[in-house]
């Protein structure tokens, strides 16, 4: 256990000198390989094997001398290793999906998109997949696996784009406040997957059961409150469940609104311009009238302001949005974010004033530094919270609210600060929903801090009503 662990260097280095060195490392496993007093290091060490089984086996009044007497036979490096391993630390390197698939094109002097085609089909410890870029077999074999393609995402409209939408070249409907899905199914199963290839099908069993066709379908996950589609909130309980209760799938069942159509069988509709896909999505949804799925409605426009008059809705007929998708009536479904073909329009956010209440140290390179903020708004003379933050601000910003809450703690808890009721944040987010889990009674969409408000006494901050009048208002 970690607490065993902070004894033992406790016993060997001035507690005092600890302390100060994790608070700035903000990792325990770190703080202790490099502290640690030095001694000559074993020629070699036990196998992990034998010191799992030693662990497992010794009896518990012995395991720390067990553990101290394995850290002096060891370099930094290898009690670092041996630290995370043992205390559940994880030792993880967070690099992205496109980084890695890029590397591994260029490994194997492939093109990136090779290597998104075969990507979900393949398996640890993926020796079909190495001996393919290495040359040595064909490209590891994926036809009929219900597996994930790489989704079509859109570009943010800019000022300089918005003159170009007109409805002879573009197509607009909502952008719903879900999450993006695809839908595989085909003769060898079927899968529902999140826009990043993450399979969330044992959250969504419903959606699953109620399939009895062959297609690739791309939408957008809601869940159904009543008779309308419910907030994020409402779907964030589902995501929530890895095996939901069937008393919570009836509540809340999950329902998916089609925007397009990847395949239709066996046929391959990626390459037909978008007004093709919509129009042979349209007519198979006609035809197989598949339960629990609607499709997304095209929105009717003549010019920009009559897009700009969408935008400024709070939400569409049938549930909650984020602001508009705008897609070129001839593009292609082309995997990432090509210029010029799809745009997303969100809505202006919204932004309170809350106050500062707690910092938690970051990860990686933010492990030495409060970059995690809890704020909360006024009820009365209480400061409740509201929501958590960490990003919106700049390198520069960090290192000014870090100095911050450094010489405006009131107490500590581990990694987290409490720190004096002072400082005001500027709090952009897109929406808000009533949350019995927040001891407030709400709960923000992806809340980030907008503004530091160096310059406003907390007093003047906002209040809940705030909030309750958004709520009220939607």
């Amino acid at each position: 256990k970690r607490s065993m662990v902070r004894d033992l260097m406790y016993a060997r280095v001035d507690p005092v000198l600890v302390d100060l060195s994790y608070d700035y490392v903000g990792e325990l496993s770190e703080t202790v390989a490099h502290l640690w007093p030095v001694n000559a290091p074993a020629e070699s060490l036990p196998s992990l094997s034998e010191i799992v089984n030693a662990l497992q086996t010794l009896p518990r009044a012995t395991i720390g001398s067990y553990i101290a007497a394995r850290l002096d036979e060891m370099t930094a490096p290898e009690r670092w290793a041996f630290l995370k391993l043992g205390s559940r630390g994880g030792l993880r390197v967070g690099i992205s999906a496109r980084f890695l698939k890029q590397v591994l094109a260029q490994y194997g002097g492939r093109d990136v998109q090779e290597i998104e085609a075969v990507w979900h089909g393949v398996e640890p410890p993926y020796e079909d997949l190495f001996a393919w870029l290495e040359g040595r077999a064909e490209a590891p074999f994926t036809h009929g696996k219900p597996i994930f393609h790489p989704v079509m995402l859109a570009q943010p409209v800019d000022e300089k784009d918005q003159g170009s939408f007109s409805p002879d070249t573009f197509a607009a409907e909502w952008k719903y406040d879900g999450i993006r899905v695809q839908l595989v199914a085909n003769a060898a199963g079927k899968a529902l997957y999140s826009r990043s290839g993450d399979d969330i099908g044992e959250s969504f069993p419903e959606v699953l059961d109620r399939v009895s066709f062959q297609a690739v379908l791309d939408g957008e996950l809601m869940v159904r409150s009543g008779d309308r589609l419910g907030s994020f909130n409402d779907l964030q309980q589902r995501l929530n469940r890895k095996t939901p209760s069937q008393k919570m799938i009836d509540a809340q069942p999950g329902h998916i609104l089609l925007y397009d159509m990847l395949f239709d069988g066996d046929v391959d509709t990626r390459a037909f311009g978008y007004a093709e896909r919509r129009r042979h999505l349209e007519e198979w949804y006609q035809r197989v009238k598949p339960p629990g799925m609607s499709l997304s409605p095209q929105l009717k426009f003549k010019d920009f302001d009559d897009l700009l008059e969408y935008r400024r809705g709070s939400e569409a007929e049938d549930g909650p949005i984020e602001g508009l998708m705008l897609k070129r009536l001839d593009s292609p479904y082309v995997a990432g974010r090509p210029a010029g073909l799809w745009y997303k329009w969100k809505r202006d956010p919204l932004i309170v004033d809350a106050v500062l209440m707690y910092a938690q140290r970051g990860h990686g390179k933010r492990s030495s530094l409060y970059s995690d903020y809890t704020f909360g708004l006024w009820l009365d003379d209480v400061l409740l919270p509201i929501g958590k933050a960490y990003f919106g601000f700049t390198d520069e910003e960090l290192k000014q609210l870090d100095s911050w809450v450094r010489r405006h703690t009131l107490q500590s808890f581990g990694p987290v600060r409490e720190v004096a009721k002072e400082l005001v944040l500027e709090i952009a987010f897109d929406a808000v929903s009533r949350s019995k889990r927040h001891k407030s009674g709400f709960a923000l969409r992806f809340p980030r801090i907008h503004r530091i408000r160096w310059d406003k006494p907390a007093v003047e901050a906002d209040r809940m009503a705030v909030l309750e009048a958004i709520v009220e208002a939607a």
